[in-house]
């Protein structure tokens, strides 16, 4: 008895240089953000406690109202789309010849950074760039804008760009859950009729729902904490009309210095964030239940 107690002793050493790491990497910072959102702290002065009054601002202050709106915007329009889009590209894949080559154009968006894209798509929809020199060659001279410096084509632009991307890994989700589809079921659901969209929204959608859920949960916990595409096409602008709150957290933090605050602002998004990863999770384990 006393030697498997000084194995389980020794196990804990072992274990420590983990335990130690990841409480210095994550959950330090963590704990220093929560009690730094409580305080008014500029970074070179002492910082003053005052409550939730960061908090308080970011909801009533009608110049934060903005960001608050654009991050749903994103939230629905970025989930929504990719998830769409992606099940459309991996139900149609089914019936193309050498349908591997298409998945392989579909996802290698996927494989740019978030930043890269938004630098393409941000000469795409300069204006003097590609989309606004194709409508002024069909004839479409009236729809000529800058798409990036107006409200709220610019916020929809950067969706379209972020579109572009995520596309091809939900794309790669929903392939994985349609070849894992029982054929039996399918075949029997032909020969009683079903066909078409009544075929996709009566028999293959339920069917595969599980990976549904995954893909928009995943989708809405990248959209909620966007930053890379919005900093590099517009950094929020103009006047702040395409401002989301991962880049207002930025901005407070490392240009106007109001630490404070934005450390309310990542503890929102954290929260959020959290919540969403729960039912991600969730979702995933339930799956793995019904698939064993």
């Amino acid at each position: 008895m006393s030697f498997l107690k000084k194995d389980k002793n020794q196990a804990y050493f072992y274990v420590a240089p983990a335990v130690i790491l990841v409480g210095l990497i994550c959950i330090y910072p963590i704990l220093r953000t929560l009690v730094m959102s409580f305080t008014d702290n500029d970074g070179l002065n002492p910082a003053k406690f005052i409550g939730f009054d960061n908090y308080v601002r970011l909801f009533l202050d009608p110049n934060y109202i903005t960001p608050i709106y654009n991050t749903i915007i994103w939230t629905v329009f970025a989930t929504v789309f990719p998830v769409a889009i992606g099940f459309l590209f991996a139900y149609s894949m089914q019936f193309l010849p050498r349908s591997n080559y298409f998945q392989i154009l579909v996802y290698l968006p996927a494989t740019v950074s978030a930043a890269a894209a938004g630098v393409l798509f941000g000469f795409i929809l300069d204006k003097s760039g590609l989309i606004n020199q194709i409508l002024s060659l069909i004839g479409y001279d009236h729809l000529v804008r800058d798409w990036l410096f107006r409200a709220p084509e610019n916020t929809y632009s950067m969706i379209g760009a972020y579109t572009w991307q995520t596309t091809g890994i939900n794309m790669m989700i929903f392939i994985v859950g349609l070849q894992g589809m029982p054929k039996e079921q399918l075949e029997a659901a032909k020969i009683d009729g079903a066909k078409g969209l009544t075929l996709v929204f009566k028999i293959v959608i339920p069917m595969i729902m599980p990976y549904f859920v995954i893909a928009s949960l995943l989708a809405l916990i990248n959209s909620f904490r966007v930053f890379d595409q919005v900093w590099v096409m517009t950094q929020g602008g103009p006047g702040r009309y395409s401002e989301v709150l991962a880049v207002t957290m930025y901005r407070e933090g490392f240009v106007l210095f109001d630490l404070g605050y934005a450390a309310s602002v990542a503890v929102l998004i954290s929260l959020v964030g959290l919540v969403f990863s729960y039912f991600y999770l969730r979702s995933v384990l339930v799956k793995e239940d019904v698939g064993n």
